[in-house]
């Protein structure tokens, strides 16, 4: 479906039609309690009442898109803009001000100033602190000794996007405090994205000041990044540096909010996606041993025996393909929300100005409308010669169009070559505690994964 296709109706073209509501809906919360006992399951359902499906979230009407070909399609016009319940639960987080929540020319001029640090020729450029990082783990860990993924993921996720973008030389503890304060803050998020009961969430309950604190706690550790970034005087070539010097429309500095903002994008969610990706590819490793020892040969068919390094990333194809296939099955970010900003006809439905789009990458990457065996782990889907079966748009783990992901290459280099050196030196075992279980807020991580290095 062309983006021409899905602009408003004109004369010639035939009348939309309004999309049919969901069924099931409950006094005052709608269907936002189904959101908040099983999202992943409902989200999935809604495929089976339609392309689009009317919901009700608290007081407010929103719209559920549910194909790969409409949700291109929505990503893809410009009538709908970031918007909606998630972006409101994440202004808390993000703020108004930086690249993750703009729209229009701030937008616009904020990919520009961002953008170089991952065009594709720079990434090389952090190939060192990638290789350093990722054979930091494989000798921090120790062959018998359960790793604890959650930690040991943001910490390796933190330290990249730090040294990398912001080329700060940052602690551990820091690390923790982001992990702690985002399992808190993106779980509070998405309680406030389904069930929109605003004056609630100011009343002095614990899970309340609980999400106060960790809020509080992240916007502390950012002005700590900035603060000692000018305290330093010095102007490494990296984001933080672009940022500091960069030049709003008029010319003049950008304002200190917006710096803040910008930090906060590029370091938070950025840090909890590529985390949570870590600790599903350390999970399939554990619970998939032939997929394990796949990657562990082609690694060793590639460096011969020596460390894997950067340059490597691009021969390591099957060791691509088990990370694609784990954000398929398991993607960080399952949910996205969009605002119609005109009366737009969105292949043959109507959607009215000012109403709220949302819809589940997870959903839409399991349909198995899309996929044979939908639910199995199968990393050979991504051959080019099965890959070209996937209908467009059925797989887009960053997202598509202006609102795309400028850090893909960036976090796809960086997630190879953690998944290559670590299988080179180990294979991986469950450990009894461990909860694979997938814990739904903003993000998807497991709620609680162990798993035992074991050498080969």
């Amino acid at each position: 479906m062309t983006v021409e296709s899905v602009q408003p109706a004109t004369s010639g073209a035939p009348e939309p039609r309004d999309p049919l509501p969901a069924g099931g809906a409950v006094p005052v919360l709608g269907h936002g309690l189904k959101l908040v006992r099983d999202p992943l399951a409902y989200m999935a359902a809604l495929r089976d009442h339609g392309e689009v499906v009317r919901l009700r979230l608290g007081p407010k009407t929103v719209y559920a898109v549910t194909t790969p070909e409409l949700t291109g399609a929505l990503a893809l016009n410009p009538n709908f803009t970031v918007a909606g319940p998630l972006w409101e639960s994440l202004e808390g987080l993000l703020g108004k001000e930086g690249v993750a929540t703009a729209n229009g020319p701030r937008h616009r001029r904020q990919r520009r100033t961002i953008q170089p640090a991952f065009r594709l020729d720079a990434i090389p450029g952090y190939g060192s602190v990638m290789e350093e990082e990722a054979h930091a783990l494989t000798e921090r860990w120790q062959p018998g000794r359960t790793i604890e993924a959650t930690s040991e993921a943001f910490r390796t996720a933190v330290r990249i996007a730090a040294r990398c973008l912001l080329r700060g030389d940052f602690m551990d503890e820091r690390a923790e405090r982001l992990s702690n304060d985002l399992t808190v803050v993106f779980g509070g998020m998405y309680r406030r994205m389904v069930v929109p009961l605003g004056p609630l969430y100011r009343l002095p309950f614990p899970a309340n000041r609980e999400f106060n604190r960790a809020l509080a706690d992240l916007h502390l550790l950012v002005d700590e990044i900035i603060a000692e970034r000018r305290a330093s005087g010095q102007k490494p070539d990296d984001l933080l540096t672009a940022l500091l010097e960069a030049k709003d429309d008029n010319g003049d500095p950008i304002g200190e909010q917006e710096i803040h903002d910008q930090v906060v994008a590029i370091l938070t969610p950025g840090s909890e996606t590529v985390a949570s990706t870590i600790m599903w590819l350390l999970h399939i490793l554990a619970t998939h041993p032939e997929q394990a020892e796949k990657v562990r040969a082609e690694v060793e068919s590639v460096t011969g025996g020596r460390p894997v390094r950067f340059e490597d990333v691009r021969s390591l194809t099957h060791t691509n393909n088990v990370i694609v296939e784990t954000m398929r099955l398991y993607p960080a970010v399952w949910i996205l929300t969009r605002r119609a900003t005109a009366d737009t006809d969105l292949g043959g439905y109507r959607i009215p100005a000012g109403a709220d789009i949302i819809h589940s990458p997870y959903a839409v990457q399991r349909d198995p409308r899309s996929y044979d065996a939908h639910l199995d782990f199968d990393p050979d889907r991504w051959l080019p010669e099965r890959a070209r079966e996937v209908p467009r748009h059925a797989m887009s783990p960053f997202s598509v169009g202006n609102r795309k992901c400028p850090s893909d290459h960036f976090s796809m280099a960086l997630l190879s070559l953690i998944v290559a050196a670590v299988s080179a030196e180990y294979r991986f075992e469950p450990v009894p505690g461990s909860d694979p279980a997938t814990r739904v807020g903003i993000t998807l991580r497991p709620q609680r994964l162990l798993v035992r290095p074991v050498a080969w």
